[in-house]
């Protein structure tokens, strides 16, 4: 988007700058994040030990059209809750897509090649430790969680640019674009044929409604509540229903921002004034715009640090810390997030920058790259939601939670030492 059409954008649609709201929620969800991951930890390992458990594998059921869905709290989270956490991530995705730091193919290189080397390198370190042990896990150490990510770089303040900001940024969602592949892909069961099929159905229903003009929230609402449904059934992981509802919201404004009058949006003189007002500033921007303005803060203050609850609950002990440090997944994740993560994507963008694929954002130097790729090397959020669905033992499941834990604070406080010890040049500059 050139300056121009920027300056013509209403007040309203400034002040919900996506990447802004992105990295400001982001930012601030990183501490309830933790505290939920340290509050289930403490709980864990208090007399109330065995409280933890009962509630969260305590079943509900749900019938619908005589199916029934029986789960436990925590299924209900990681299936459910989750599929909200996704469907932001998604609306991301179509966001930076059509309108972001991927909407050019010069501008996304950078952040893809970033990411891809920061997949790849991570997952063959694994399997070169854990293999024969648990090749399931492969995936666990390729993670990105961009809550303590963009934390991270909240601590390090004006030391790293804002480019670089939205570098990391750009690198995360191609990062959840791998991590939402492959969970469909490699943890998805059996497949259930004819309930994928009805899911595909109900995805062209929705592509159908939109090309009709369809605009109530209610309708996509109803669509993305039985893909959901359909995906669980068919052994997809129902998670991706939030994905794909995601991708599937307009980027275009219901009405033109430059017709629209910034003395209404300012009217608040009764009821029915405000109710206008919040109409127009609604149709101002475009849904995935207000979606992501609306729904993010849940995520990232709500439903995120819920999950770190219900998934972190590790009980630590001499034994298991013992048992731990002799395993090859503890390793393997951990050499995986710490040094796997930053070789791949400082080699990736170096080899980038040097053959001219991509150029290096402004004010960037190769300390900036080496802190953002160890930053990346947090994986706390969906390295626990695939360490889910890749290991059923229980001791496999809190060997590899305690190394993400361990690996996660590991990256983030190299990632500040990193980023915290560059100094300023005389000219203001950042400088190695």
């Amino acid at each position: 988007m050139d300056r121009s059409r920027r300056a013509q954008r209403s007040p309203l649609v400034r002040m919900l700058s996506p990447l802004r709201d992105f990295l400001d929620a982001e930012a601030s969800g990183a501490i309830l994040l933790a505290v939920g991951a340290v509050a289930a930890l403490v709980w864990v390992n208090s007399p109330w030990s065995a409280s933890y458990e009962t509630l969260w594998s305590t079943k509900t059921s749900f019938t619908v059209a005589g199916h029934a869905l029986n789960l436990d709290f925590r299924q209900w989270i990681n299936d459910g809750l989750m599929t909200i956490f996704f469907f932001v991530v998604g609306l991301e995705i179509k966001r930076e897509l059509t309108d972001g730091h991927l909407s050019s193919r010069r501008s996304a290189l950078l952040p893809f090649t970033a990411a891809l080397g920061g997949m790849v390198v991570p997952a063959l370190l694994y399997l070169a430790i854990a293999g024969r042990t648990a090749p399931r896990g492969w995936a666990i150490p390729m993670a990105t969680d961009i809550a303590l990510a963009v934390g991270v770089l909240a601590v390090a303040g004006s030391r790293v640019p804002s480019s670089m900001r939205a570098f990391l940024l750009g690198l995360a969602i191609v990062d959840d674009i791998g991590a939402i592949v492959i969970i469909a892909v490699v943890y998805s069961k059996g497949i259930g044929w004819g309930w994928l099929a009805l899911g595909l159905g109900l995805v062209a229903a929705a592509l159908a409604a939109r090309r009709l003009g369809i605009q109530s929230t209610a309708v996509f609402v109803v669509f993305g509540i039985a893909l959901w449904y359909s995906l669980h059934e068919g052994g997809v992981h129902p998670t991706i229903a939030g994905v794909v509802m995601g991708l599937l919201a307009p980027t275009a404004p219901r009405i033109h921002a430059e017709i629209v009058d910034v003395e209404q949006l300012t009217d608040i003189s009764d009821a029915a004034a405000v109710q206008a007002t919040t109409q127009l500033a609604r149709d101002s921007v475009s849904v995935v715009e207000w979606l992501q303005h609306v729904l993010h803060p849940w995520t990232s203050y709500v439903i995120v640090p819920i999950f770190a609850l219900a998934n972190s609950g590790i009980d630590i002990d001499g034994h298991d810390v013992g048992r731990a440090l002799r395993s090859p997944i503890t390793w393997a994740i951990v050499v995986g997030l710490v040094v796997g993560k930053p070789i791949g994507v400082l080699a990736t963008t170096r080899l980038a920058v040097r053959f001219g694929v991509a150029d290096a954002p402004d004010g960037s130097t190769p300390r900036q790259f080496l802190g953002i790729g160890t930053a990346a090397g947090i994986g706390f959020t969906v390295a626990l939601f695939i360490t889910e669905l890749a290991f059923r033992d229980p001791a496999q499941r809190a060997e590899a939670k305690l190394a993400i834990l361990a690996a996660s604070l590991i990256a983030a406080s190299l990632s500040c030492l990193v980023l915290m010890t560059q100094h300023r040049d005389v000219d203001g500059t950042m400088v190695p």
